[in-house]
Formats: C-alpha cells, structure tokens, sequence
C-alpha cells in the first residue's frame, strides 16, 4: 500500500489515496493556540504541498473557514501553478460563519450552501469542487433542504460529490436514505474523529457507513499530536494537559497515557515512528477509506506517508486494539456475540457472509497492468 495507489471513495466512482493532505494549517502562520503558534506560511505550505504530491497524492482536504479562507485561497493557487487541476481531488466544507453579525454566512441552510460554494470557488480558482461536505450539524436546517440542495450543485456541475461531516448518526441516515427514496445525489462519505485514543464512532458511525455506502475519512487520526511521539508524560504534555487553569485540551488521562505506552512499545518491535504505527492501525481500520494528515514541516509529512510502507503483524494490532478499547454504550450492549447466541439463538451458531465494500477496492496503477491483467495485485 503506497500513497499512489488509489481506493473507491465509499458507494463512487471517485478515487483517493489513503491518506489525504489536510490544508488546516495553510495560511495560518502565527496564529497563537493553546501551547503557542502554529500553522504554515506561504512557501512552507507550497513545499508541503508539492511533496504530498509528488509522492502520488490526490486527496486535498480543506475548509472555507480554515485560516479564514487563505486555506482555500492557497491550495487554489498551488493547484493553478502546477496545472493540477485534474489529477487531484480537492474536498471543501461549508458551516463555519467567518461573516460577525451576519446569520445567514453560516449554518446549512440553502442560502448560505449556495452564498459558501461561490465563495469557495473564486478561492480555489476552479470551476467545480470534487467533494463538497457539510462541515457542521447546525442542529436546524431540515437534512431535506440540505440534501435538495447538494443534489442541485450536482446537476449544475459546481460539484461532484457531497459529503457529511460531524453529524450525528440518525442524521446521516436520514439523508442518505431520503436522498435515494427521491432520485438525489447521495452523499459518498463521512468525516468523523477517528483514532486510537478516539474510537467512539465504531459502534454507530462505521456499520453505517459500510451499510450505506460512505467512506469514512478520519480527522485527527493522531489525536493533536498525543500519537506523534511527541509527548510521554502529562508533565511534557504542554497543551494536551488541562491545567488547573482549565486551559490546555485534556488529552493526557489515564487511559490515554496507557495507549501511549502501548504504541511506543509497539513502535520500538517493528522499527517504525509510533505516528507512522498510529496511522497504519487507522487507515486499516474497517470502514476508512482515508486518513487525513496535516504538517507544518516537510519532515512531519515524509514520517506521516510512510506509514503506507508497512503492514502491522496480527498481535501488534490486537495489542493496540486491546490497550484502546472502550466499553460498548447501550444498546450495542446487548449485541454481543455471547449474549445474543443465548438469547436469540439458543446456542445455534448463526452468522453472516463476510461483506465487501466499494470503499475496500483497490484500484492498481495504469503501470501494474501487463497486457490488460493486473500484476502483484494484493
């Protein structure tokens, strides 16, 4: 598995490399956060950019309110000087308000979806946007509106996709199934939290995925840098402890620091940066077609791509999934194997055909082709 070997996109046609690049950091030099600046200026950003790919990379993730809309304006313009156009698939967001004091500049209703994609467009520079995802649910807008609404950009041509972005479960199979029972352009993916100190979306959000058709991209697969390698200790934690103060992000817990422990010791047996062993065990996972990666230096991003370069053996993952598992929330309680073998199936053993899905397919370079068959087609 390699950054130039490209995966279906959930229920599409559209084809993404596993680990996209997030554009986050693009244009927010400067900017101070909780343990100080962080971000990337112009030229680090195009170095970045030009990197990711050159490895073979196509997937550019990024948002109109990211850095205010610079995020946008760069990647526009670093696609545009590079002819690119084309070759890559660039996923933008609409939600966030940017626009004080105007209501209408934010949340999902037809009117700031269309005011956003405008906007959007003049940024990137382009005439059409490949995925176009709800960033936020706004806990208003009917999903009818929103769905109506995406499918309109489709026919128009100012779209490809549409997707969903931290939303509640019922939501995005609300508007998944409204949008097939009325003809619609369904959404292809779902872009949720997802690592190994965040594994709450497996119990609701990864069935339905795999049930309807939606690839998942994980943000913040490294968990904001508690997986990089960077910090062992809440006393060098920096940011990710919550301080007595009540600042900082409150990362470093129990649970966490065990999780630590275990990819370092994992990371050490296998010879690989534990951020590498963090977003193997992520891009691996079932239902993720994508991981997204962000860097603010080129030597961030070189670690983060090689973490396609290697395969983790079976007791190295069941180590991690073991050292990060979370109990199972009612009801998912009651599905387990054992309890419901008892009480459904009175000790029948009872199952179902393993499942492949579009977001699983593989699709092989052009240059692995030898007179139309494939080759070292794993």
């Amino acid at each position: 598995m390699s950054l130039d070997h490209y995966y279906l996109l959930g229920r599409s046609g559209l084809r993404v490399s596993r680990l996209a690049l997030g554009t986050m950091t693009f244009g927010n030099a400067g900017i101070r956060g909780i343990g100080g600046s962080w971000g990337s200026d112009e030229a680090t950003a195009r170095l970045i950019f030009n990197r990711y790919v050159e490895a073979g990379g196509n997937f550019i993730d990024t948002a109109d309110s990211y850095a205010g809309g610079m995020s946008e304006s760069l990647v526009g313009r670093f696609v545009a000087d590079a002819g690119l156009r084309d070759q890559v698939v660039i996923a933008t967001k609409f939600s966030n308000n940017i626009s004080p004091g105007n209501p209408n500049a934010g949340g999902n209703g037809r009117k700031n979806i269309l005011r956003a994609v405008e906007a959007s467009l003049r940024r990137l520079k382009t005439d059409y946007i490949d995925l176009y995802l709800l960033h936020t649910w706004d806990r208003m807008t009917p999903v009818e509106e929103v769905m109506r609404t995406l499918d309109d950009l489709v026919r128009a041509g100012k779209i490809r996709y549409g997707g969903l972005s931290d939303v509640p479960g019922w939501y995005a199979a609300r508007a998944q199934t409204w949008a097939e029972a009325h003809a619609l352009a369904t959404p292809i993916s779902l872009q949720l939290p997802y690592s190994l100190v965040e594994r709450s979306i497996e119990h609701e959000f990864v069935p339905l995925a795999e049930t309807l058709g939606l690839g998942i991209t994980a943000w913040s697969p490294l968990a904001m840098g508690l997986l990089s390698g960077k910090y062992r200790s809440g006393a060098q934690a920096g940011r990710l402890t919550l301080d007595t103060s009540g600042t900082g992000l409150g990362l470093f817990n129990e649970r966490n620091t065990r999780i630590v422990a275990s990819l370092e010791e994992t990371a050490a047996k296998v010879g690989r940066s534990m951020a590498q062993v963090a977003l193997n065990w992520v891009v691996n996972r079932p239902g993720v077609a994508a991981a997204i990666v962000g860097a603010s230096r080129l030597d961030q991003l070189d670690d983060n791509l090689a973490s396609l370069d290697f395969e983790l053996a079976p007791d190295h993952r069941a180590a991690l999934d073991a050292a990060s598992a979370i109990e199972a929330p009612y009801p998912y309680s009651l599905f387990a194997d054992d309890y419901q073998a008892g009480i459904l199936n009175t000790g029948s053993s009872v199952g179902e055909k393993p499942k492949t899905y579009r977001s699983d397919i593989f699709l092989p370079k052009v240059a692995d082709y030898v007179f139309g068959q494939p080759k070292n087609q794993k």
